[in-house]
């Protein structure tokens, strides 16, 4: 029989297990040596790294200063030249701020004054030859003299909307003074005799003459309307009409003289009597004027002129 070494036997029995372990042992070293990779973009050395632009809201790029400002100049018969200066900017994104604008306002007669005068009374020779007749009294020589001054907030209601969008409403507050005198004469150039509530008053001067006046000084709101129509460059025609509310009305005066008065005879300056006399008739013969200016509460303006907004 043939004999079999321990160390053959040995061999045998580790072999068989050695190699198992082997190829575990393998298995095991290729799954730690050997991981997935997984594909990843090359870096490129050239990227431009921007940081984020975050982008502010678009606004109307028309709107900038003095876009908005506007200036005009015009004339009113109850104001002589007027001019104005203020804002209104339709290109306002928002609803109410493109509807809402401010002037000031204000006006004069003293730079035509004369020239006016010398019209209304060509208009009244015109009337009447030889002046206005008022029994034996003629008025003549008028002279018309003011000014005002005004703040205003305008509403246009149809915004920026095509020809309506320059119609406007106007509020504000209004202060000012118009002064209307008159000379009064006799007819009769010889003698220069007036009558005076029924009594007959003479002058032993020369050209002497009486003034008739009417002062009114007046301050209150004011409410109207008017509209601006675009020509072409920004230049625009204007248009206003409305009053001034006001418990200020106008106050007549008569100014009559002493010197070289008489009345039958009897001089008048210096005798208390017959001065007290003078002022009483005076007052009774502008009672019922006054009593006509008292029912005035308001005062009218209407203008009209040119008017340019940048």
């Amino acid at each position: 029989m043939k004999k079999i070494s321990v160390i053959s036997m040995l061999s045998v029995l580790v072999m068989p297990a050695f190699a198992e372990e082997t190829k575990v042992a393998d298995t095991v070293k290729q799954e730690v040596v050997a991981p997935v990779v997984e594909e990843t973009a090359p870096v490129s050395e050239n990227i431009d790294f921007k940081e984020p632009v975050f982008e502010a809201k678009k606004s109307n790029p028309k709107i900038k200063f003095p876009h908005g400002l506007q200036i005009g100049a015009g004339v009113s018969a109850t104001s002589g030249l007027n001019g104005f200066i203020g804002y209104n900017n339709k290109n306002f994104d928002s609803f109410w701020a493109k509807r809402f604008g401010v002037r000031l306002d204000f006006g004069t007669y003293s730079p035509i004054k004369s020239k006016m005068n010398d019209k209304i009374n060509d208009v009244v020779e015109d009337i009447k030859k030889g002046g206005v007749k008022v029994g034996d009294i003629k008025i003549e020589n008028f002279t018309l003299d003011g000014h005002h001054f005004g703040a205003l907030v305008d509403f246009y209601p149809f915004g920026d909307t095509w020809l309506l969008g320059g119609w406007r409403l106007s509020g504000g507050y209004f202060t000012g003074k118009l002064n209307l005198s008159a000379d009064i004469k006799s007819i009769n150039k010889t003698v220069y005799e007036f009558e005076l509530d029924g009594q007959t008053y003479t002058y032993d001067t020369g050209d002497a003459k009486g003034k008739a006046k009417i002062n009114w000084k007046y301050s209150g709101p004011y409410l109207g309307t008017g509209f601006d129509l675009g020509l072409f460059w920004g230049i625009k025609v204007y248009m206003d009409a409305g009053v001034v509310f006001t418990d200020k009305t106008a106050k007549a005066d008569l100014n009559i003289p002493l010197d070289g008065l008489k009345i039958g005879g009897a001089a008048v300056k210096g005798d208390a009597t017959l001065e007290n006399e003078l002022k009483n008739r005076i007052k009774a013969e502008t009672k019922e004027v006054q009593k006509d200016l008292d029912d005035i509460k308001y005062y009218p303006m209407v203008k009209l002129g040119f008017m340019y907004r940048f």
